[in-house]
């Protein structure tokens, strides 16, 4: 029992919960922006104020498409936002860390492994190296 109050309790959990509560509310928030702004907006071009009554009967069965684009729509919203507000950034900075991050190590040109820059000699095949080559 004790193993599993751990696993609950753990940082990652929590904060992956909390994630979750986040990204629901917000997509909560990103759905009633588009019945509320966006399909009005949308609907000044094409007409159809509300997408959610949008259909087509085949057969005697009603396909709801609206509820489709609707749901296609928050989507894209959501994934343009999460695009540019967290993947983007992220993105630079880690790019930003691996450039300030300064290599330590080159491959031997003859063994290809992995030894310290400045080695003026491979420690695995103990071949000869010019100071500077990479």
């Amino acid at each position: 029992m004790s193993g599993f109050k751990k696993f609950l309790f753990r940082g990652n959990l929590v904060e992956l919960a909390v994630a979750v509560v986040v990204g629901a509310a917000f997509s909560g928030l990103v759905t009633s922006f588009v019945k509320s702004f966006i399909g009005p907006l949308i609907a000044l071009i094409g007409g159809e104020p509300d997408f959610d009554r949008l259909s087509f009967t085949l057969g005697g069965t009603v396909f709801p498409y609206g509820l489709f684009v609707t749901a296609l729509i928050s989507f894209l919203i959501v994934a343009t936002v999460i695009y540019f507000m967290v993947v983007l950034p992220m993105s630079k900075l880690l790019e930003r860390l691996v450039k300030a991050e300064e290599a330590t190590e080159k491959p031997c040109p003859h063994c290809l492994s992995d030894i310290p820059i400045k080695a003026s000699r491979c420690r695995f095949c103990t071949s000869e190296l010019t100071i500077g080559a990479h």
